[in-house]
């Protein structure tokens, strides 16, 4: 369903939508960098819903089936990346504290008062935002493969960085879909490896939903340009769970130890063999934390 929210159409879905899992408490999930609400698996919304849980999950503006903000126009990402090795903060088209507001909306328009909100990567990010921005919504946070943003952790490994940088040879399917394949093969959990058709199936089936690499271009430029959140997070007062894949070559293992130590009374569980992905072997890990943390918070 599409609804309208601090001045954008956002898409979403809601497993309460037909009034069944009204009294359930919810919990909000927040994708990462140009991922739509279908990249979260199924089998971890499944897994959420019967544990008693209603589970809404959107698109971030910029991509899926939300706002595409093209007016704002192509960021330059190299002088971006310039500005703040040289220690200045970018200038945005919009921020993650906007995109904090958009989660914020929805839950607004779905009528939660309050949820339990779940980001990955950038989502993460975007979680932590809605923690310092709204903390009396937030019943607790989780936050998944993301980083607090302070200068100075270990940048993505260079191999990464070039590959998520990089096009496709043309805007063909089938380049986009060789591209995509390489990307999430380069940052993919090195344990937990999914059967290339298995890959290619999902991206396929993203892709032809919606393609938007200029809206990825922005939100990536949002990423880059928060770059105080990290002297805020001791504000988060919330019962706070931060996962963290060992073998992460795009966000390092000690992105998410910065975070967990920065936020009062956080616990952080690292993942042995995790990347930057959700296979379904991840996904049996994520949960087994995820599930007694927001019961632990619910109780």
């Amino acid at each position: 369903m599409k609804i309208k929210a601090n001045g954008i159409e956002i898409e979403l879905e809601d497993t309460g939508a037909d009034g069944s899992q009204a009294t359930r408490p919810v919990v909000l999930l927040i994708m990462g960098l140009g991922m739509q609400l279908v990249h979260w698996p199924p089998a971890f919304v499944s897994a959420l819903v019967d544990a008693g849980y209603r589970v809404i999950r959107f698109d971030n503006r910029d991509v899926g089936l939300s706002t595409h903000l093209d007016h704002l126009g192509v960021p330059n990402l190299v002088w971006a990346g310039l500005q703040h090795k040289l220690g200045f903060s970018p200038r945005a088209p919009y921020t993650l504290h906007d995109m904090a507001q958009d989660a914020l909306a929805v839950l607004d328009a779905r009528g939660v008062a309050r949820a339990h909100v779940v980001g990955v990567s950038m989502g993460g990010m975007i979680a932590q935002r809605l923690a310092l921005a709204a903390p009396q919504r937030v019943a607790s946070l989780t936050s998944i493969m993301s980083s607090s943003g302070a200068r100075g952790l270990p940048s993505a490994d260079p191999r990464i960085v070039k590959t998520l940088l990089s096009r496709p040879a043309s805007a063909a399917p089938q380049d986009v879909l060789d591209h995509y394949v390489r990307l999430f093969t380069a940052i993919g959990s090195p344990d937990f490896r999914v059967p290339e058709a298995e890959m290619r199936d999902r991206i396929l089936a993203g892709i032809s939903r919606s393609y938007r690499p200029v809206g990825t271009m922005r939100q990536l430029l949002a990423v880059v340009a928060d770059d105080q959140r990290a002297r805020e997070l001791p504000r988060i007062a919330c019962p706070t769970l931060v996962l963290h894949g060992h073998a992460d070559l795009l966000v390092p293992f000690a992105c998410g130890e910065d975070t967990a130590q920065r936020i009062p009374g956080a616990r952080l569980v690292g993942i042995p063999g995790m990347g930057h992905d959700l296979p379904p072997g991840v996904v049996t890990q994520l949960l087994s934390h995820l599930i007694p943390h927001l019961d632990g918070a619910r109780a």
